[in-house]
Order: structure tokens, then sequence, then C-alpha cells
């Protein structure tokens, strides 16, 4: 029964990344679009929905159970992805215009080096952990709040790669291929090392217990 738990709430989290990623390619204004998209990380942590790049920090402290909660978690992003891409394809806002853009950037995404695509995975990986971990520890809900949007804006913005958020980019663009699975691997690996760059600093350093 938890592992539906988990299955459905990673399903709801996947969707709340795509709502942002909606957002995003409706919005002209790149920096104003980075600033929506950070809704659906919000939601997220607000209600604490299974987010794959927001739990993978936290392997240094869980037990051998919690690989399986990452699978779970992965799967199920996956298929709130690719679940609301389907449903924006079928509405109005879904014009030509964001059909070209979507495209534009999976392509981009795709046609780069696999050494590229994972640094900058890293690098989002290491924010998202900001983020998550921030508004978890913290108390005060101007700090919180801000811990969720800038981070969000700064991999938005630089360029950096969120697997989760890709997986929505593709599905809109429809460019699923061998290529496009690699480096949704690469793109997860990249993640994972960024997410777990602090948290093991913590570890080995013993500052803090979970």
């Amino acid at each position: 029964m938890e592992q539906i738990r988990q299955f459905i709430s990673a399903i709801l989290a996947g969707f709340m990344i795509g709502m942002g990623g909606t957002v995003f390619l409706s919005l002209d204004n790149k920096a104003l679009g980075a600033c929506m998209f950070g809704v659906g990380l919000f939601t997220v942590v607000v209600f604490r929905l299974q987010l794959f790049t927001g739990k993978v920090g936290y392997i240094p402290f869980q037990k051998k159970e919690y690989f399986l909660e990452l699978v779970i978690t992965w799967i199920g992003n996956f298929c709130g992805t690719v679940f609301i891409a389907k449903c924006v394809q079928n509405t109005r806002i879904f014009t030509e215009e964001m059909s070209n853009k979507v495209f534009i950037m999976a392509q981009t995404k795709l046609n780069d080096n696999l050494l590229s695509v994972f640094i900058l995975s890293i690098f989002c990986g290491v924010l998202m952990f900001i983020a998550v971990d921030t508004f978890r520890e913290q108390k005060g809900s101007t700090i919180k709040t801000v811990a969720v949007f800038v981070p969000v804006m700064v991999f938005i913005l630089s360029g950096f790669e969120h697997v989760v958020a890709n997986m929505y980019y593709f599905a809109m663009a429809q460019t699923w291929s061998i290529n496009t699975i690699i480096s949704l691997i690469v793109m997860t690996i990249g993640n994972s090392i960024g997410g777990l760059l602090i948290a093991l600093y913590q570890k080995i350093f013993h500052l803090r217990e979970k």
C-alpha cells in the first residue's frame, strides 16, 4: 500500500513539474518563465510529493529500501510528465509556436554531447538539493519560498539539465528515441551525483543525523 502511495505521489509530482514546464513554454520572457516554473517544485515540497531530484540526495541517510522508493519515484515522475504532456497537446494552448519552441529546446538538449549533459545535470542536482533541503530544514515562510524559486530560476536560466523537466519537454516534442533514453539516463546519474554532494559532506563530517 505504501508503494502504491509513493507511485501516485510521484505521478502527481511529475504532473506538477510538467505544469511548471507548461507555463515556461507559454511565456516569451525567459526570466519570468523560469520564475513561474518554480510553482512545480513549490507544490512538490509543500505537499511532500515524490520527486526524484528532491529525494535522491538523501540516500546517505536512508536504509537500502530507499533505492526501491527512488525507482518507483522515477517511474512515477515519468508517467506524470508524459500524462500532462498528452493533456496539453489536446488543448488550445498547444499552439504551433509552443510546439516549435519545445521541439527546438528538445533538439538542443539531445544534440548536446553526453559529457556536457552529465556536467549540466550535476549542477542542477546540487541546486535541487539546496532548494528541497532548505525548505525542509529552515524556519520562516520567506526563506522557504526563496529557497524553492531561486535555485529553479538559476538552473533554468543557466541551461542546467533536470531529468524530470526534460521528460516533460521530450514528451511534448515527441522526440523519443534511443538517444532520448540514453540522455535521460545520463541526466539521472548527473542529477543524483549533484544531489549527493552536499549530503555526503554532511554525512562524512556528521553535520546531520537524518
